[in-house]
């Protein structure tokens, strides 16, 4: 698993994001049972106001989140709560990964979490859609969290849903 990783933000460099994303990636590949060595993802560590810019442009919101994700190819499955075409081995670019720190240094410490768990939810989050899987519909809502649950469980983290779900 590649995970090309570009730091805008200096902040991150003490953050141990690229271990973070290589664990994060290949453990949801791995769930998914595709062979992260098949395949690349480009990660954009970058602040708010980069994340915000990149928000309205792609999305018409110009204001800051968390992660956006760009998939290289459209995946996604046509029937509500349906798993997505996985890629093929030859189509080894999954996309890009934009993460904003800011932001999630503020989500975490409003949920009261380690900072580096937040991330790798949010890596593991946007793995997720650059394969295919969105959260637009209620039934790929819940697909996909119960996706990001498991493989959070895989890496012996808590699930991000569990108090919501309760």
């Amino acid at each position: 698993m590649a995970v090309d990783l570009m730091i805008e933000d200096a902040r991150w460099r003490d953050a141990g994001l690229q271990a973070l994303a290589d664990a994060a990636s290949r453990t949801a590949l791995t769930h998914l049972r595709l062979d992260p060595e098949h395949f690349e993802i480009s990660l954009l560590a970058c602040n708010d106001s980069r994340i915000a810019a990149l928000n309205a442009d792609f999305r018409g919101k110009p204001a800051p989140t968390n992660v956006l994700s760009w998939p290289s190819e459209e995946r996604g499955a046509r029937t509500p709560g349906a798993s997505p075409r996985p890629p093929a081995p030859q189509e080894a670019e999954l996309g890009d990964i934009a993460i904003a720190y800011d932001t999630c240094r503020n989500e975490a410490a409003a949920a009261d979490k380690p900072f580096d768990q937040h991330v790798t939810h949010l890596i593991v989050h946007a793995t997720l859609h650059l394969l295919g899987y969105d959260h637009e519909r209620d039934e790929d809502a819940t697909l996909m969290e119960r996706l990001e649950s498991a493989i959070l469980a895989e890496m012996g983290l808590s699930d991000p849903y569990e108090e919501q779900n309760a």
